[in-house]
């Protein structure tokens, strides 16, 4: 009797988006011309349906080739959301659990499904547990844990779906395993597609010093404490909330159990309807915590870890990054927890407590993910350049709350570094570069203010992007000590303050 593991679809089925479409026939495209039978990875961003892609794509593979395939997840959250979407595929599941110790009906099915620590101990005790697969299919693929799975099904087609296509490990890169790389929409088009909501991030900046860098290349859990367990962090985060989300279906991301709790806390004593998630919780208690975010339209959920694979939340409207990261996977797994649309919601919130939009880019920014693939040591040195360059004061990204504060003023662009060579290669002073960004703060606080003592708040603002300035400035220069910017940041304030006084009357009248 022919076994074809296929029913029909589930009424609650999704409906395939057309560029979802158009991926499942290029995917399979390659599957059909891929005689040398080599692996593949998929690239979609977080909310583009890659669990619906590749849901439709066992079904198709099943239907076509009558072959046995396998689906690896890395956690537990990941193994329920696949085994729902495949159930409403319409696809007869094989679901191998810690609980499952032998398959004596393995000749059933056609499509299994497991964790790959699971199913990773059972092919060690016994290489033919699981026979005969022609296709894997890995979710979440930068993870390293699916590596040393790879070996058991030399024969099969290996196919991996991620947001991004960055191994968790940079000596270990995915061009290892892969060898071809399909790209999906990036999150610009699927946003002006109106399949993904837009994103507007607020940057709160942080100080970060004291950090330090852990084995996996992120930031260590008790560095990261230090300072977000501290009373001032919460406080920023509590001032941020109610300036920029207030009333909103909120997620916020911590480093740690303890700073979720600690946050939990704080928010609670001053009125704010909050709960708190981790992967401790038990099965009901994230069942209630979950249905309450759901119900609650002013909900805040704190989590660390739990939510950002595996959880869907379409009415989250906005996300809080607790935290400092240098994962771009991490970061886009946070921000994309908001991004799913609704007919009601085309735009969704993001507040950066980590100076994570500095270091990584915006969620939004183009990424030429076949370079990253290809060279990912290029593009993980760029990175770190990077955030060296922040560290010593020379990225900033004026927040869109100050430039609220100058309704008047369209052109925010200021270029210290291109203003001081142009002086150095006319041959002028370049301290007059100083002068010349003066003039641009006063100009911009002169056009957006009618007297002296209300100017004094605007000039209070933009202290950010002065000492920002002065460190292009300084970085410029052969050397300078910290005196030397104490001394310019001072000159420079005094001047400032001169022009506005002598320019605007004292008060309104």
């Amino acid at each position: 009797m022919k076994i074809t593991g296929i029913k029909e679809r589930a009424e609650t089925a999704k409906q395939l988006y057309p560029y979802q479409e158009e991926y499942i026939r290029r995917i399979f495209d390659h599957l059909h011309e891929n005689e040398k039978r080599e692996n593949i990875v998929f690239q979609l961003p977080t909310g583009g349906g890659k669990t619906v892609i590749f849901s439709e794509i066992s079904r198709k593979y099943i239907e076509e080739h009558q072959k046995k395939i396998l689906i690896l997840t890395h956690r537990i959250e990941l193994l329920k959301q696949t085994a729902n979407a495949l159930e409403e595929a319409g696809i007869h599941c094989k679901l191998i659990t810690s609980e499952v110790e032998e398959i004596s009906d393995q000749q059933e099915y056609l499509c299994f499904l497991a964790m790959v620590e699971t199913l990773n101990n059972r092919l060690k005790d016994d290489e033919e547990y699981l026979q005969d697969i022609d296709l894997v299919i890995v979710d979440e693929a930068h993870y390293n844990s699916f590596r040393k799975i790879f070996h058991y099904f030399r024969k099969a087609i290996i196919l991996g779906v991620t947001a991004t296509p960055l191994s968790s490990n940079q000596n270990l890169p995915l061009s290892q395993n892969y060898k071809k790389l399909i790209i999906g929409d990036s999150i610009k088009e699927l946003v002006s597609k109106g399949y993904l909501s837009d994103a507007t991030t607020y940057t709160y900046d942080v100080h970060l010093g004291g950090l330090k860098v852990g084995i996996d290349g992120d930031y260590t859990v008790s560095s990261l404490d230090r300072i977000y367990m501290h009373f001032d962090m919460h406080e920023k985060l509590l001032r941020a909330y109610k300036e920029k989300a207030l009333g909103k279906k909120t997620l916020i991301f911590n480093s740690s159990v303890a700073t979720s709790k600690s946050v939990e806390k704080f928010l609670s004593d001053q009125g704010v309807a909050i709960r708190h998630l981790d992967s401790t919780s038990n099965k009901q208690d994230r069942k209630e915590v979950l249905q309450w975010l759901k119900d609650t339209p002013d909900a805040i959920v704190t989590s660390v870890g739990i939510l950002t694979t595996g959880f869907d939340e379409p009415t989250v409207e906005c996300i809080i990054l607790n935290r400092a990261t240098r994962s771009l996977t991490l970061y886009h797994q946070m921000i994309g927890r908001g991004s799913r649309r609704l007919p009601t919601k085309n735009h969704f919130t993001v507040i950066d407590l980590g100076n994570n939009a500095r270091r990584l880019g915006l969620w939004q920014d183009y990424i030429d993910w076949r370079d990253v693939f290809i060279n990912p040591e290029k593009f993980l040195e760029h990175l770190y350049e990077r955030e060296q360059q922040m560290e010593k004061g020379l990225i900033y990204d004026l927040p869109d709350m100050v430039k609220e504060q100058f309704p008047n003023t369209t052109d925010f662009d200021f270029d210290m570094e291109k203003v001081y060579y142009s002086l150095y290669n006319k041959g002028k002073k370049t301290l007059e570069s100083l002068d010349i960004s003066i003039e641009n703060h006063y100009e911009r606080i002169k056009a957006n203010t009618t007297n002296y003592l209300d100017a004094l708040p605007l000039i209070n603002i933009l202290q950010d992007e002065i000492q920002y300035r002065l460190n292009v400035y300084i970085s410029c220069l052969s050397k300078a000590t910290k005196n030397y910017f104490n001394y310019l940041l001072e000159s420079y304030n005094e001047k400032l303050h001169s022009k506005l006084k002598a320019a605007l009357p004292f008060s309104e009248e």
